[in-house]
């Protein structure tokens, strides 16, 4: 039997009540998602560790095991030739130079040094929680690789605009699109429920609307900042509870988009059937 480690897990209940698991595994040279019938929230395999199935049911890709058919390893140590292909979170070094580079951009003395205040304080806790508990980005410091891909687009995107955008709209709103994660999951994925009571969205755009104002910032350019955030997820059907109508929210939005859905490509299996993408993900 092969032998996989674990790049990200979340849990789940069926519809008769019954635990299972969603583990993302890789054996170095495919990606495989599988599901583990029976396996309550608090026990079972944890990221980084190995394991082996055996009798691997498929079913249009998306491939399922009872807990029985599973077999639980060590965890991976730096040795190990499966350990380097756990994503980790940047660099703090990383982190700090794509935010420097970006506020080479920013003539607004005030909101530069909004920018620069929460770009040191979200480091730590975005380098802990992750993007999502599935589909992408969904582990340990995925919350912080998400939002410095985003960041480091905009790096490259906003010398090539033959127009004039605001950048501080754009890297604010970056940083603060999923600040309501923090609060929507625990560190280790698990959903909590402010999810269901507020979401991500509003809870990301009413931390910012209240430290722009505590900062004394012009109300008319707080509603154009805080828009980008509303309007990040593209259409109503999508979850956003308005369409992005200025120039830097349909960037903030179109960044956001290709950041998920890249990262949701190479987490697929091959031939594996992807909801969020409507499609079968062929690799190669």
């Amino acid at each position: 039997m092969k032998e996989y480690i674990i790049l990200c897990r979340s849990n789940g209940t069926t519809r008769n009540n019954s635990p299972y698991i969603q583990l993302k595994v890789t054996d170095g040279e495919q990606m495989l998602n599988i599901s583990v019938w029976d396996v309550p929230a608090h026990e079972g395999p944890e990221v980084g560790q190995l394991v082996q199935f055996c009798n691997l049911k498929d079913y249009m890709g998306k491939k399922s095991c009872g807990r029985m058919e599973m077999l639980e390893g060590a965890m991976a140590d730096a040795d190990h030739p499966l350990y380097n292909q756990i994503t980790r979170p940047i660099t703090r070094e990383v982190w700090k130079g794509t935010i420097q580079s970006l506020l080479t951009y920013c003539n607004d003395d005030n909101l530069s040094a909004i920018i620069s205040e929460f770009a040191d304080k979200l480091y730590v806790p975005y380098s802990r929680y992750p993007a999502a508990t599935s589909v992408h980005h969904a582990y340990p410091g995925g919350l912080l690789n998400h939002t410095h891909q985003m960041l480091h687009m905009l790096q490259g995107l906003y010398p090539c605009l033959p127009y004039p955008i605001k950048a501080e709209r754009c890297i604010l709103a970056i940083l603060f699109h999923d600040y309501g994660k923090l609060f929507e999951y625990n560190a280790q994925g698990e959903t909590q429920p402010d999810m269901y009571l507020l979401g991500h969205i509003y809870i990301g755009a009413h931390k910012l609307q209240n430290e722009l104002e505590k900062r004394g910032v012009d109300a008319e350019e707080v509603k154009r900042i805080i828009h980008c955030i509303l309007s990040h997820h593209g259409q109503r059907e999508y979850g956003s509870p308005v369409l992005p109508c200025i120039q830097e929210a349909s960037i903030v939005s179109y960044l956001d988009n290709i950041s998920a859905k890249t990262d949701t490509i190479e987490g697929a299996g091959e031939m594996e059937y992807v909801n969020a993408l409507g499609t079968h993900v062929v690799k190669g």
